[in-house]
């Protein structure tokens, strides 16, 4: 199997930065990551932006729909801020032929006590034996974009109450 990474930014790559006491995108966690965990795949990870996605435009959407269109790779996994995960998933579902995998974490993966790794493995798993399609992969559970909700007081997303 050989998977494409794309990253956007988000919490899961937020870093400390000391001169302004705020936090802002690092680099992207997830290669480093996989490569650290000696996965028996071949991956590539291409930056799309370091965005978050409460700033996240439509635009900015479309340009992750192109380059995940034009990807060789039929398996796809997509780093991205939770705030607009859903809106992201929801604009990639219109691709076919693909499966499409997005995650995030609540918590920047360099605090000591973060989701980031849980949320990468769990994807990298739901990527390779899930069918085509788009689905997000937080807090343990595989969603659609049709049935996800995050709950901001629980800080989880869980499924979308009718």
């Amino acid at each position: 199997m050989e998977l494409a990474v794309f990253t956007t930014g988000g919490t899961i790559d937020k870093i400390y930065f000391d001169k302004k006491s705020d936090y802002e995108i690092g680099d992207a966690i997830v290669g480093p990551l996989l490569d650290s965990m000696g996965v028996g795949f071949e991956f590539v990870v291409e930056e799309l932006m370091k965005v978050d996605s409460l700033d996240m435009t439509d635009e900015d959407r479309g340009y992750i729909v192109e380059r995940v269109s034009a990807s060789s790779c039929n398996r796809v996994l997509i780093t991205h801020g939770t705030d607009g995960m859903i809106a992201t998933a929801s604009a990639l579902s219109a691709i076919q032929g693909k499966t499409i995998v997005l995650t995030g974490a609540l918590q920047p993966a360099a605090f000591a006590h973060n989701d980031a790794v849980f949320n990468i493995g769990g994807s990298v798993a739901a990527v390779q034996t899930l069918p085509n399609g788009c689905y997000i992969v937080m807090n343990g559970r595989v969603f659609t974009p049709d049935n996800v909700q995050k709950n901001l007081e629980k800080n989880r997303f869980e499924l979308l109450e009718n």
